[in-house]
């Protein structure tokens, strides 16, 4: 069988899913044999302690060396552990010399939201790491490019059409996806279909776009062997696969985001490399979205902006949200040009070869930024949701600090809470019932021994996690917030137990309340509006 082929599920298939829950080629069961050392490595695409950890034979051990540390397997071991002809019919596998298979993909055990036992399906050494993990001829003795061919001149792989699996971008985007049963969904980009997987959970039918073939082969193979329904797989760049049809509940997008040179200081990746010149594939996808979205619709991405020398980038990013749209944009990460240029050519395995060629691609980098005015690149995430309000809620801010995923829900929340505070006036505000959202402690900070704090802090152990600074007036109503008074009566009683003007009272504090919603501290009782 030639290399460059990919499996093909055919009938046998269910076979194969059987066997590898059988011989426990699961997340639970990889832990159990490797430990979680071990298992963290392969995570980090280093294999050397999962070897360790596979020495001896057995059906895992065979499954393990097979698809996530791509070893040959004597064929009697590779029998023992699953239906070795289906798979070398269909093209898992493929003879290796002598008495051995090897796999020609990565399968890699990854768990659902609910227990489920899936698998991913990508290239070779690709499962994590980028382009910097795929073998190459004279790793092994033998030849691993995808299909598409290899470079004729030096054997080497093709590394321009890789699929990667699961990585923590890929499982990042899955846990902050809206996950509300839906008619449509839209996975642009699918690559290995990890997304498309979480998606057909929950959406009635999936369409998966790529401008990779390659690609959409791999996201079919992953929803197979993962006993999910087919997806309708589209070939093609960002919505024009679907460009005049029905719009979609939900769209999510791992898309191309990285801000690399155009042309590319070396070869563009598929995967990773959008083709357009500084973070514009991030906002064309942005400001194209409105058009495919139905009402009350979601669409989530994963993106890289640029710093623009003069420019705030929360301005510059609010600019492209679509009219009709709501958004939260929210940036994880910053780095310096620099430290962006290495990760990339580190992901490309460009600091491999020879160091001439790598100091000139680090420069095309540098030199790209430089021609833009481009002083760092964030990381973070988009929400846009389809609200048709003349009065957007457009919300764009920084947010570096550890979260709690999966956070679909409190990405939910978070536009509900919006409308809520859209729709409702001070007098409105004042008549509503609140209730302190679960797990919300108080921290009071001040010098040991004074009779009192010098400021009290409101933090949230769920979701996204956020603290925020309240005076004494607004912890004693967070306090009290049950669910049995209109906010006006509480801060009626707190006026008159800190001997104020009530009324005042009442006009100055809507504000921080509305924060404390905005925030989620504090959440509306549904229908809890006193006249």
């Amino acid at each position: 069988m030639s290399t460059d082929r990919l499996p093909t599920p055919g009938p046998a298939l269910p076979r194969l899913r059987d066997a590898l829950v059988a011989a426990g080629f699961t997340p639970d069961g990889l832990l159990d044999l490797l430990g979680a050392p071990a298992y963290a490595a392969l995570a980090r695409n280093e294999t050397v302690p999962a070897l360790r950890a596979t020495r001896e034979s057995g059906p895992l051990q065979a499954l393990v060396r097979l698809f996530l540390l791509q070893h040959p397997v004597p064929y009697g071991q590779a029998r023992a552990a699953l239906p070795v002809d289906d798979a070398l019919a269909d093209g898992w596998l493929r003879p290796a010399g002598g008495d051995a298979v090897r796999a020609t993909v990565d399968v890699r055990p990854y768990g659902g939201p609910d227990g489920q036992n899936w698998w991913i399906v990508s290239d070779l050494g690709c499962a994590v790491g980028g382009a910097g993990g795929i073998r190459t001829a004279g790793d092994t003795g033998e030849a691993a490019a995808p299909e598409g061919g290899a470079d004729p001149a030096t054997g080497a792989a093709d590394r321009s059409q890789l699929v990667l699996g699961v990585g923590g971008a890929s499982t990042t985007l899955a846990g902050i996806t809206v996950r509300t049963p839906v008619s449509r969904a839209l996975d642009l980009g699918s690559g290995s279909g990890i997304q498309a997987l979480h998606a057909a959970q929950h959406a009635a039918g999936v369409t998966a776009t790529d401008l990779n073939p390659r690609a959409l082969r791999f996201t079919r193979l992953t929803l197979a062997l993962s006993g999910a329904p087919e997806a309708d797989l589209r070939q093609g760049s960002l919505f024009d696969p679907v460009e005049g049809e029905q719009p979609y509940d939900l769209i999510v997008s791992n898309p191309p985001f990285v801000i690399s040179p155009r042309p590319a200081g070396g070869a563009r990746l598929t995967y990773r490399d959008g083709g357009m010149g500084g973070d514009d594939l991030c906002r064309t996808l942005v400001e194209r979205a409105a058009d495919h979205l139905a009402e009350g619709g979601y669409c989530q991405l994963l993106a890289n902006w640029q710093h623009v020398e003069g420019q705030d980038w929360r301005e510059r990013l609010s600019s492209w949200v679509p009219r009709g749209c709501d958004a939260w944009i929210v940036q994880r990460e910053v780095q310096d040009v620099a430290q962006y240029a290495e990760l990339w050519l580190r992901d490309g395995g460009d600091h491999l070869g020879d160091p001439a060629v790598y100091a000139a691609r680090y420069d095309a980098w540098l030199e790209e930024f430089e021609a833009r005015g481009t002083q760092a690149v964030g990381f973070g995430w988009i929400t846009l949701r389809k609200s048709g309000s003349d009065r957007p809620s457009v919300v764009a801010e920084e947010w570096p600090h550890p979260v709690e995923q999966p956070l679909g829900d409190a990405v939910r929340e978070h536009f509900e809470r919006r409308d809520f505070l859209r729709a409702t006036d001070d007098a409105g505000l004042l008549a509503t019932r609140f209730v302190l959202a679960d797990e919300v402690v108080q921290e009071q900070i001040g010098k040991p021994g004074a009779d009192d704090p010098e400021y009290v802090v409101l933090r949230q152990n769920r979701g996204v996690r956020r603290a925020t600074t309240v005076d004494t007036v607004g912890a004693g109503f967070a306090g009290v917030c049950d669910g049995s008074l209109p906010a006006g009566r509480i801060l009626d009683a707190i006026a008159q137990l800190l001997g104020e003007d009530p009324v005042g009272l009442r006009d100055r504090t809507p504000e921080s309340i509305r924060l404390l919603v905005e925030q989620g501290f504090l959440l509306p009782v549904a229908g809890g509006r006193s006249a």
